[in-house]
């Protein structure tokens, strides 16, 4: 029984001894890798962080590391104390290193919260940059009004619902009586609300906006939300339709241009025309509408 136990106990401590040496090694061998390098350190995420964590909750879940300054992030912070206030905008992960843009303002994370899709509708997304979408101040619960605009179509295939009854393809082109050369007429360029009161559902941000501080020139500062100044990068845009109007928004993201204008829920249903280039020098009287 002696002997058991005495063996028990050397093969425990052979195990520690063999972990202790083990340890050492690693450790050794990363200071060997940082031999020669130039080094910062970082802040960098131990456990997984939930998207809008407040940042005085993660203090326990951030540890300081060496790395070689060529792998570090663009942006990280040196003490959570420059982010004060501000939450998680994404779901960190074990390993990833403390960056500014990461996070922001408790306001602006539940802006960007996504809403709940209405039953009988379906999702889509679109990439808009800032000016096409209010300055960038389109927030989930939204709803507006989706322009579209398209530059001249060749008018060298027939359309479902282009030709008016009893008419042939032979209105689409033009003939040259003395030189026989058959040119292929051009749609004009248009714009028309395609849609009304459309919920948006959820907006990303690709980069957001720099506030510079005291001291600083324009765009030097920390990426933080701040509600007067618009993103620099575009927006993803998710809007909630039927699938006919899905079809009609992809069609015009694909071939032409998309417009978000803000239209409240109680904004007065109006009667709108495509407009070409000789429309809008006209009023609206005597205008063939459109039916929306």
């Amino acid at each position: 029984m002696n002997r058991r136990v005495l063996g028990a106990v050397a093969a425990i401590l052979l195990a520690a001894v063999g972990t202790f040496v083990l340890v050492a090694y690693v450790q050794g061998a990363e200071q060997r890798a940082l031999e020669g390098e130039q080094t910062v350190e970082v802040l960098v995420v131990s456990e997984p962080i939930e998207k809008g964590t407040p940042v005085s909750d993660i203090a326990d879940r951030v540890t300081s590391e060496l790395v070689p300054s060529k792998v570090q992030t663009a942006g990280t912070v040196e003490d959570l104390a420059q982010l004060e206030g501000t939450v998680t905008a994404v779901d960190l992960l074990p390993g990833d290193q403390i960056v500014a843009s990461r996070f922001i303002q408790p306001s602006a994370f539940q802006a960007a919260r996504p809403v709940e899709v209405p039953e009988g509708l379906l999702e889509v997304t679109v990439s808009l940059n800032p000016e096409r979408a209010f300055g960038g101040q389109v927030t989930p619960g939204d709803t507006v009004a989706v322009v579209a605009s398209f530059d001249p179509f060749q008018l060298d295939g027939l359309e479902p619902t282009f030709l008016e009854p009893g008419q042939d393809g032979a209105a689409l082109t033009e003939v040259d009586t003395d030189t026989e050369e058959t040119t292929v007429r051009s749609s004009p360029n248009t714009s028309h609300i395609l849609l009304h009161k459309v919920l948006v559902t959820n907006v990303q941000v690709e980069q957001l906006p720099v506030a510079p501080e005291d001291g600083e020139s324009e765009g030097e500062g920390t990426p933080t939300y701040t509600p007067d100044l618009a993103p620099t990068g575009n927006l993803l845009i998710s809007l909630a339709v039927t699938a006919p109007d899905i079809e009609r928004l992809v069609f015009t993201a694909e071939f032409g241009y998309l417009w978000l204008a803000r239209e409240p829920a109680d904004a007065p249903d109006i009667l709108t025309y495509i407009q070409t280039r000789g429309s809008v020098y006209l009023p609206t009287d005597g205008l063939v509408p459109v039916a929306r």
